[in-house]
């Protein structure tokens, strides 16, 4: 066998370098084509689950829209139900004269011979809804008429729900703020507790209230002896100040000691009192 040179080794190890690479890069493109496969398989995944998501969207937002629709639907038609029953009440009202439709009763008998109860039923409820405590009525009249319109409203209803919602509207229908709030915080669970706790809270605020009044007069009279006390005790000393003031000008001398009469000249006196003239006008 022929002996090989330096040259040829060296070529045989630069091929064998080569050769591994080659293999390195097939090693590696394989792996390459799995993970690619297996990004694949997962992009597969993902756009499946992304359409059966836009799929479920789809079916939520179709199943909103339909209820929403049906409600629309159920509120129209009700308002539809109302405004023709407003309608036919307006044409009942016209046949009423119109000096005549203030008195509720007239009303009442017009609504009652034309749709029944039923219609009445929802006339009461409205009113027990707006009533209010007229100026001058009482707590006991208006709670008596509420309960009227309650057993005229609610004559179906259970009486301890009668008696909850009567208290409410009773509440409601209280004319002074102070009152009606203190007796709602009461939340009492009938008509008479919530009449009987308001009766005495305004009794009470009405006592509290003759009170302060009688202690404000009395302080105001206790006051005005103080400032009489004090403007005769000053004024008592004002007047000794003066006294003083003109008792020390009495015994004060008006004139100069050391003033030379021109008459006499004697000092101690001016020539207009000089008792030489007196002494010589008497003789």
């Amino acid at each position: 066998m022929p002996e090989t040179g330096p040259l040829t080794r060296s070529m045989d190890k630069q091929f064998e370098k080569l050769f591994a690479m080659m293999a390195e890069m097939k090693a590696g493109q394989e792996e390459m084509r799995v993970a690619q496969a297996g990004l694949e398989q997962k992009m597969e995944a993902g756009q499946e689950e992304m359409r059966s998501g836009q799929e479920e969207i789809k079916s939520q937002i179709q199943a909103h829209t339909e209820s929403q629709v049906e409600e629309m639907k159920n509120h129209v038609d009700g308002c539809i139900g109302k405004i023709e029953e407003e309608v036919q009440s307006a044409e009942v009202l016209q046949g009423i004269p119109a000096d005549k439709l203030t008195e509720l009763t007239t009303v009442e008998k017009a609504l009652e011979s034309r749709f029944g109860d039923s219609h009445l039923t929802q006339f009461y409820r409205t009113e027990l809804k707006t009533r209010r405590q007229k100026p001058g009525e009482s707590l006991q009249e208006l709670a008596a008429d509420v309960e009227r319109l309650m057993s005229l409203a609610y004559a179906e209803c259970p009486l301890d729900v009668r008696e909850s919602l009567a208290a409410q509207y009773f509440v409601d229908a209280i004319r002074d703020e102070d009152t009606q709030h203190s007796t709602r915080l009461m939340d009492a669970k009938d008509l008479k507790s919530s009449l009987a706790y308001s009766m005495k809270y305004e009794a009470a605020r009405t006592v509290s209230k003759t009170s302060r009044h009688v202690r404000s007069m009395g302080t105001e009279d206790h006051t005005s002896s103080e400032r009489d006390d004090k403007f005769e005790f000053f004024f008592n000393r004002l007047e000794k100040l003066l006294n003083s003031s003109v008792s020390g000008r009495k015994n004060t001398p008006r004139r100069n000691p050391n003033v030379t009469c021109w008459k006499c000249s004697k000092k101690g006196h001016v020539q207009r009192e000089c008792q030489a003239i007196t002494s010589n006008q008497e003789n």
